[in-house]
């Protein structure tokens, strides 16, 4: 009789033990079905740059959006990321890579991630996929892009309020629809606020040409020109080198380049790209990516992805309480709607 009550309570301990187990264990070690534990399995999202994630410009940007969400969602989320995949050729075995180890998400960041985007996503209609500029998209992709007439209307400002000469310049690399977008804000702008100032503009048809940047910006500067916003890449790394040549305002773009010429690297935009990566993670989360009808996410001034790096360097008195006071308020207009634009279509 005592050795039947000794087997019951065992056997009750037992049971207590095995309920608790399954209501306290924070993650299982095998494999299962229930949609509990795979809830907490971490989102895979895999990065990949055309770039290096230290050129203090378009890469590097991306990179530290995607850091900053790691950072913010911890444990939810895994990353992995590969650097320098340029090349068309070596686009496609990078997503496939990524898309059959399981990935999630990855992130192509660059208008010739598009083609190999298209083909591969349709091979995986599982994983999702996301191109850094473009307009092709099928179920599973998506395409994330810069507002940049907000950056460019910003910079227009600025320039055309500084200048000394009355004289202003824009350089960017290819005239495609973005960067178009945000050459027309900028001589827009810059009219806004003053009606007279000059514009000279070049397209160097080339995202790397450093060379023909740098030759066009030291053209410009010798013609009386006193500040260049540049609009992104390679390309920028010629402005800037001119402004620091001839000792002339430079305003970068994407990231804050002042580290390149502390003299001479005024201001620029920066971009955040952090506030969409997250929205698109929280669309995959909820099962709302493919369900969306918008297949683009925009980073914009009313989001806090496009933001005015600090007044620094030897020009910095130029940036007056009046500048700042319209800075603002420009910025302020664009976040709420209350600044019309034209529509800046090629």
């Amino acid at each position: 009789m005592k050795k039947g009550k000794g087997l019951l309570l065992v056997s009750l301990i037992m049971l207590i033990c095995c309920v608790l187990s399954a209501c306290g264990g924070e993650e299982s070690s095998g494999a299962s079905s229930s949609s509990t534990d795979s809830s907490n399995e971490p989102l895979k999202v895999a990065l990949i740059l055309p770039g290096k994630i230290d050129d203090v410009s378009f890469n590097q940007a991306m990179y530290e959006g995607m850091r900053e969400v790691k950072k913010e969602l911890g444990d939810q989320i895994e990353f992995a990321y590969t650097e320098e995949v340029y090349e068309v050729s070596d686009i496609e075995p990078a997503l496939r890579d990524y898309a059959s180890e399981g990935y999630d998400l990855v992130i192509g960041h660059g208008f010739q991630f598009m083609e190999p985007i298209i083909k591969v996503a349709q091979e995986f209609p599982d994983t999702m996929f996301a191109l850094g500029t473009g307009y092709k998209t099928v179920s599973n992709s998506c395409v994330y892009d810069v507002q940049l007439q907000d950056g460019g209307y910003l910079m227009g400002t600025l320039a055309a309020m500084v200048t000394k000469t009355n004289k202003i310049g824009v350089v960017g690399g290819s005239d495609v629809s973005e960067i178009y977008r945000g050459h027309e804000a900028f001589k827009y702008a810059a009219k806004q606020v003053n009606p007279d100032v000059e514009i000279q503009e070049l397209y160097t048809g080339d995202w790397n040409d450093v060379a023909k940047a740098k030759e066009g910006a030291i053209s410009m500067y010798d013609s009386g020109v006193d500040i260049i916003w540049h609009s992104g890449d390679g390309i920028g790394l010629g402005v800037v080198q001119a402004a620091k040549e001839k000792d002339k305002i430079c305003l970068g773009n994407v990231s804050d380049q002042n580290v390149l010429a502390p003299d001479n690297v005024l201001s620029g935009v920066v971009y955040d790209w952090a506030p969409i990566i997250k929205q698109m993670i929280n669309d995959i989360q909820t099962n709302n990516f493919t369900n969306r009808d918008d297949k683009y996410y925009w980073i914009t001034v009313g989001n806090g992805g496009i933001q005015v790096a600090p007044f620094r360097g030897k020009y910095a008195e130029y940036v007056t309480d009046e500048v700042k006071a319209k800075l603002e308020e420009v910025q302020k207009g664009l976040a709420d709607g209350t600044i019309a634009m034209p529509d800046f279509e090629q």
